[in-house]
């Protein structure tokens, strides 16, 4: 009994990952058999992945610390931050959407370390259509999506690290909007200084939201075949409550030495979303002479032989440089992600640790 209180309690790094099996070997077990929920939540912009370099690693990076941008996969890497940081994103999504995210993080010492990040999505205008107007009425509309996050991180022992964000989420579709929010938890253990470590993460748990605005006023006529009633009456749709797309990560990253100034990092991660099946993400960085890096992965490999993967991602690629000025890192990474039918989504990301 002592060793395994030992084992259990005393090393948190092998708690966690006998939990994150557990859960996952519960939910494969309990995939429902019939069909899935893909389409069934809202925020789905809070699925896009910001960081180049976590993109073009097959965005296994849920045991990631290198970057501030880590904490999107996992708050708990903002425990392990020993120096200030902020990233920019921008990329060009899918069917000319824009989308782009910036991330800061405050070093605050024994204190732990505060982050704050915004990102944002936009559709562009688009034509207005209609039945009767299929060509288009004049009018144009746009769909934007915001997300404001407010995270704290701490380094609770040499090994174990924790944090946690909550997010201010809201949706707009031309006059109509919805707003809800969300929690981020995560943790990270390293087995050893230099060795591997291993991540843990639930994100967007929050409240479900539904839509509401002047686009979903109506002119409501009770009864059709009854002539001489008000045909006219103000109206108003009543929209259901969706939730969020919850997504649960675990995963592994392992990074090897090779001398002084080269290393190679080897990633795999499990998830397990509400609104979708689970699959398996693989990646791998090679770090040249600590400034350039190459990187490769694939993304949302299915772990059901009962369904067909209905996703398009696949291959990713990507590289970064990195080099210090006046004791201030400065990086710039690419990512590149294969999306088949929809051809493909670059990410551009630049970061500066000081």
């Amino acid at each position: 009994m002592k060793k395994l209180h030992s084992l259990f309690f005393q090393r948190p790094g092998f708690l966690l990952l006998v939990t994150a099996v557990f859960i996952l070997s519960l939910s494969w077990n309990s995939a429902p058999l019939a069909q899935s929920k893909t389409g069934t939540t809202i925020g789905q912009f809070l699925l896009i992945e910001p960081s180049a370099r976590g993109a073009a690693m097959g965005n296994a990076a849920v045991a990631s610390t290198e970057e501030v941008l880590s904490t999107w996969y996992n708050p708990g890497a903002l425990g392990t931050f020993t120096r200030h940081s902020v990233q920019f994103t921008h990329s060009l999504w899918l069917a000319d959407i824009t989308y782009d995210c910036i991330a800061g993080a405050l070093h605050m010492g024994n204190a732990g370390n505060l982050l704050l990040n915004a990102t944002m999505l936009n559709s562009g205008e688009i034509a207005v259509r209609t039945v009767e107007h299929p060509l288009g009425t004049g009018e144009h509309f746009s769909v934007s999506n915001f997300s404001l996050g407010l995270g704290y991180g701490r380094q609770l022992t040499d090994r174990f690290a924790v944090g946690l964000q909550i997010n201010y989420i809201q949706e707009t579709i031309w006059h109509s909007s919805l707003a809800t929010v969300a929690l981020n938890v995560g943790t990270i253990y390293r087995l050893s200084p230099q060795g591997p470590r291993l991540g843990a993460a639930i994100v967007n748990f929050g409240l479900p939201a539904r839509y509401s605005g002047r686009d979903l006023r109506i002119v409501y006529d009770k009864d059709a075949e009854k002539y001489g009633d008000n045909s006219n009456l103000p109206g108003m749709v009543y929209s259901e409550a969706y939730p969020l797309p919850v997504l649960f990560r675990v995963g592994i990253d392992w990074p090897m030495r090779l001398g002084h100034r080269h290393e190679i990092h080897l990633a795999v991660n499990a998830f397990h979303p509400s609104d979708n099946e689970e699959s398996l993400s693989l990646g791998a960085e090679w770090v040249i002479m600590k400034t350039l890096a190459l990187r490769a992965g694939y993304q949302n490999l299915s772990l059901h032989k009962r369904y067909r993967n209905e996703s398009e991602t696949g291959l990713t690629l990507g590289t970064g440089v990195a080099f210090e000025v006046g004791g201030s890192e400065f990086r710039l990474d690419y990512g590149w992600a294969d999306y088949g039918r929809l051809e493909n989504a670059q990410r551009f990301t630049l970061g500066l640790q000081f």
